[in-house]
C-alpha cells in the first residue's frame, strides 16, 4: 500500500514574536525620544529666555529671595541707615567687600578701595546698572557719592573655589559632567552676552590669567554662572573704527590671545603707543582654557572635551577673524549637551536595533 505523504503544519509564530519585540522596542524609542525631546525643549527655553529676566522688575528695581514685589534700588541714605557691615571678606585693587546684613538678609557692600581708581570704580557701576540681566550680579542699590554698591550675596562665592564646593558632600550629587558642562555652557551664555549688549560690544578685560577669570565670576546655590566684576569692559565698535587695549602694560603667557602679546620681539622694548589695539576675540580665544577648568576630570569628561575638540581648535586660531563667534561657540555646546544627553538616555540602541 503506497502510503500517504505527511504535511507537516509549520508554526509561524515564533517569527511573530521578534516582529512584535522589535515594534515594541520601536515604540519604547519614539516615546523616550519624544520624552527627551520635551525635556531638552524646556530647558533650551530656559536657556534662552529673555535676558531682562532679573525678577520681571522694571530698570532701576530688584527683587530677591521670596520677595514678591520689586523694590528701588537702595539710596545713600537707605544704604547708610539700613544696611550693616559685618566683615570685610575681600579686597582687590579697585574695592573692598564687605559681607553685610540688610533686612535681615545677607547682602554684599562694595567700597572703593583706592581713590585714584575712582574711574575704574565708576565704570564698574555704570556697567552694573546697565548690564541688569539674568547673566549679571543682581544690583541692590548704589551711592555714587560715597563710591558703593551694594549687590546680592552668593555663599558659594566666586568660580575659583568650585572643586571645592563640589567635594563637599552636600554638592558631591553636581560633580558630573552633565552639570559642568552646563556651568561652561553659563560662562559662554555670559561671554555671548557681553558681545552683544545693549551698549554694544563689550571685551572682558580682566582675565589675564585663568585664575583672574574665574575670580570675576560667582557661583549661585543652584550652580549657575554669573559675571560679578564689571569694572574692565571696553567697547568695541567696528563702525567707528574703535578697538580696544586691556590695559597700559605688556602682557605675556600663553593665557592671553596672541595678538594681546607685544610683536615686535624681546629686542623692542614695549610701548603702549606701539601696542597695536584688538577686539573681543581675545575672550574666544580664552573659552577652551576656562572650559577645561569647568570640565575637570570626573568620569565623562573626556568624552565632552572629545566632542569640542573642532571647536575648541577654532577658538585657537592665531587670526582672530577665523575664531568662531561666542554664539557660534554656545550654539555648538548647546547641541553637546543635547547629544550626549540622548546617548545617555539610550546606550546601545543602535546595536539593538
Amino acid at each position: 500500500m503506497e502510503k500517504k505523504p505527511h504535511f507537516i503544519r509549520r508554526e509561524f509564530l515564533p517569527r511573530e514574536v521578534p516582529s512584535i519585540s522589535l515594534a515594541l522596542l520601536l515604540a519604547a524609542v519614539l516615546l523616550l525620544n519624544a520624552l527627551l525631546y520635551l525635556y531638552l525643549n524646556k530647558f533650551y527655553i530656559s536657556l534662552g529666555r529673555v535676558e531682562m529676566d532679573h525678577g520681571l522688575c522694571p530698570f532701576g528695581y530688584f527683587k530677591f529671595g521670596a520677595v514678591k514685589n520689586c523694590s528701588p534700588w537702595l539710596s545713600c541714605e537707605a544704604i547708610n541707615t539700613e544696611v550693616r557691615k559685618l566683615k570685610c571678606v575681600g579686597e582687590g585693587a579697585v574695592k573692598k567687600v564687605f559681607l553685610s546684613e540688610w533686612k535681615e538678609k545677607k547682602v554684599v557692600l562694595s567700597q572703593l578701595a583706592n581713590s585714584e581708581l575712582k574711574e575704574d570704580f565708576l565704570h564698574g557701576l555704570k556697567m552694573l546698572k546697565a548690564l541688569q540681566s539674568k547673566h549679571v550680579v543682581r544690583l541692590l542699590g548704589y551711592c555714587e557719592q560715597q563710591f558703593t554698591i551694594l549687590t546680592e550675596y552668593h555663599p558659594l562665592g566666586s568660580l575659583r573655589g568650585l572643586n571645592e564646593t563640589l567635594h563637599i558632600p552636600k554638592y558631591k550629587g553636581m560633580n558630573t559632567w552633565h552639570r559642568r558642562l552646563m556651568l561652561a555652557i553659563d560662562y559662554v551664555s555670559v561671554i555671548r552676552y557681553l558681545h552683544s549688549s545693549p551698549l554694544g560690544t563689550l571685551v572682558m578685560c580682566d582675565s589675564n590669567d585663568l585664575d583672574k577669570v574665574l575670580s570675576q565670576y560667582l557661583l549661585t546655590s543652584d550652580f549657575h554662572v554669573l559675571v560679578n566684576d564689571l569694572d574692565a569692559l571696553p567697547l568695541v565698535n567696528r563702525s567707528a573704527g574703535r578697538l580696544v587695549k586691556c590695559g597700559h602694560r605688556e602682557l605675556r603667557g600663553e593665557f592671553v590671545a596672541p595678538e594681546q602679546r607685544w610683536p615686535y620681539g624681546e629686542d623692542v622694548p614695549f610701548e603702549d603707543d606701539l601696542m597695536p589695539p584688538y577686539d573681543e576675540k581675545t575672550d574666544i580665544w580664552k573659552i577652551p582654557d576656562v572650559s577645561n577648568f569647568f570640565l575637570g576630570h570626573v568620569e565623562g569628561s573626556d568624552i565632552v572635551r572629545l566632542h569640542l575638540f573642532d571647536i575648541h581648535a577654532a577658538c585657537k586660531k592665531k587670526d582672530p577673524a577665523e575664531r568662531p563667534s561666542a554664539q557660534e561657540v554656545l550654539d555648538t555646546y548647546r547641541k553637546v549637551l543635547s547629544l550626549l544627553i540622548q546617548e545617555a538616555a539610550m546606550p546601545g540602541t543602535r546595536e539593538m536595533l
